[in-house]
């Protein structure tokens, strides 16, 4: 995992803690947790307050999210709101985290000039044992404390300030006054800053968790849908009136779900021609087959003709994967007719041609859950599902796993918006 260190493919984009009084508050916060301080003068953080570095010294990679559920955060400043998420349970935890900033961003810009906020997201489930744990959690709340007590001497003073105006004779009360002035020295201006969050209550939608081995729950008006291994403790057991079941391992139930409820993007002309997204998968197989053949094969500085070549050399073996034939075809048939009729196409193959409907709330799970069914995509799996694609990488040979960074220096991190944008048709 280093080399995707050094090349920021993991644990990119975070934020450097080194001034001494944020890593005083941020102590004050590992302490409020049960933790020892940290040692280190330096760590770097996400838009949830997790340091890989700290996960080291702590030798608990979980230290703020035990038990996969009611995450922990550590708010030391609003730029958090800008960062990624790199480690948790649930893939919506970075959804909710900057639906939280965003409400509540006066509050937040104000209280992290003298404080450090920390707490849990917390829901309806202390520990998930089975479906039904999932399936309780409707909606999350935001329990918010701040090591120097900013929030409850803010709420004292205004308390103060309300009986002030109410009470006639409160003025006389110099020892009030005298408490005044001593939150105010905290405090500040309360008419002013707002110093306790607004919103801390959020709905938690669709999402993805990795518990029971990965399991997606899709919310619609009249059902929710799970989609997991049938192993899982509860899977079909739990709610059967209210919850439709499909096995991951289902790929025709699984795409007629996501076509029904027109969360995917069938294939036509007018975004298949234009998107490059067949070639793109091209591309990736015949880099996939290369590494089962030869999986120690240097492919630094490999070009479209070496390709080209390896191809032609190789034709039987891609023929009887028959990923590439497939690919081809749709192409000249999209070509010939606009559009691809899919009820002819094996259900294995239909996630090839396919993508999330890129103005649907669910797109990005969507996309990741499409990923599921093509892991050989590299590309597709770091963009929408990085816990499938680490897991995929530390099975790669080292050649291999240098390929697959040097593709993703030069396509994905020179321009993801550009490329999420031609590929999958996201604007964000």
């Amino acid at each position: 995992m280093e080399l995707l260190y050094q090349n920021d493919l993991i644990y990119g984009r975070l934020l450097k803690i080194d001034q001494p009084h944020l890593v005083e508050r941020y102590n004050k916060a590992l302490q409020s947790f049960g933790f020892p301080a940290s040692k280190l003068n330096e760590f770097d953080i996400d838009r949830t307050g997790f340091s890989p570095q700290i996960a080291e010294e702590l030798k608990d990679p979980a230290y703020l999210d035990p038990n996969g559920v009611n995450r922990r955060f550590i708010i030391l400043t609003p730029s958090q709101a800008d960062l990624p998420v790199v480690h948790t349970q649930f893939s919506n935890t970075s959804q909710l985290m900057y639906e939280f900033f965003s409400s509540n961003a006066r509050a937040i810009n104000a209280l992290t000039i003298k404080d450090v906020l920390y707490g849990e997201i917390e829901d309806s489930v202390s520990v998930v044992s089975d479906i039904e744990d999932l399936l309780s959690i409707n909606q999350v709340e935001f329990r918010v404390l701040s090591a120097q007590n900013v929030m409850a001497q803010a709420s004292e003073l205004r308390l103060l300030a309300d009986r002030l105006k109410d009470e006639p004779d409160a003025w006389r009360d110099n020892a009030m006054l005298e408490r005044m002035v001593e939150l105010a020295k905290v405090t500040g201006d309360i008419r002013e800053n707002s110093l306790v969050p607004d919103k801390v209550l959020f709905r938690h939608s669709a999402f993805w968790t990795s518990h029971f081995g990965g399991v997606y729950i899709f919310v619609d008006d009249n059902t929710t849908t799970v989609i997991g291994n049938p192993e899982a403790p509860g899977f079909r057991r739990s709610r059967p009136w209210q919850v439709n079941y499909i096995s991951v391992k289902d790929a025709e139930q699984v795409f007629q779900f996501l076509s029904t409820t027109s969360r995917i993007e069938l294939p036509r002309a007018s975004w298949i021609e234009q998107s490059g997204y067949l070639e793109n998968r091209g591309e990736m197989i015949i880099r996939h087959l290369i590494q089962t053949l030869e999986p120690e094969r240097d492919l630094k500085n490999i070009d479209r003709i070496w390709l080209q070549t390896w191809i032609h050399a190789n034709a039987s073996l891609i023929n009887h994967d028959g990923t590439w034939p497939f690919l081809n075809a749709v192409k000249r048939e999209i070509g010939q007719s606009g559009q691809l009729n899919i009820s002819e196409t094996d259900p294995s193959r239909r996630f090839l041609v396919v993508r999330a409907l890129p103005k649907h709330p669910d797109a990005w799970l969507v996309n990741q859950l499409i990923s599921d069914f093509v892991p050989w995509d590299f590309l597709s799996r770091y963009v929408f599902n990085k816990p499938g694609f680490y897991a995929d990488y530390q099975r790669w040979s080292l050649p291999y796993q240098e390929h697959v960074v040097d593709i993703l220096k030069t396509t994905y991190l020179k321009d993801k918006e550009g490329l999420r944008k031609r590929l999958y048709g996201l604007d964000q």
